[in-house]
């Protein structure tokens, strides 16, 4: 007497014997194809990754090299800019006489020294009015101090 697992085991044998050979080949192919195509996939996957990876490598070395580059373009910037300063040296004539811009300074600073007993570092800034029909330049220190000085 067959047992029950016997009789299963006949009937799968029949129904495998009841595929025909070329629809075997085909589900095998298929199974290949898909297996190819898995390994395709992963293999498309490790290049991605590496090549983000590179990509990072590349940012960073592209970004520490601009970093590094940067200060030095900016110190011949600052050199050339000194370079292109104009002098200009501003006379006033009146009368015959003939006055220089930084001879009236020094003047100026001069007797606000004097009379106020402070530094010249202490001076920010000197607005002068000259008027040659006096002969005098009058001055204005840091906003606030004035005076006169004949020249």
């Amino acid at each position: 007497m067959a047992t029950k697992s016997t009789a299963k085991t006949k009937t799968a044998v029949k129904e495998t014997k009841q595929v025909p050979v070329n629809v075997l080949a085909d589900t095998v192919k298929k199974a290949e194809t898909v297996d190819a195509k898995t390994k395709e996939a992963e293999t498309k996957k490790d290049t991605v990754k590496k090549t983000s990876a590179a990509k990072e490598t590349v940012k960073e070395t592209v970004k520490k090299a601009t970093e590094k580059k940067a200060p030095a373009k900016k110190e011949p910037a600052k050199k050339s800019a000194a370079k292109k300063e104009i002098k200009i040296k501003t006379y006033v004539q009146y009368m015959g006489r003939q006055v220089e811009e930084k001879d009236m300074i020094a003047a100026v600073k001069k007797a606000w020294t004097k009379e106020n007993k402070k530094k010249v570092g202490d001076i920010k800034d000197i607005a002068l009015y000259i008027k040659p029909e006096d002969g005098a330049v009058y001055y204005v220190v840091n906003g606030t101090d004035t005076g006169s000085v004949q020249y």
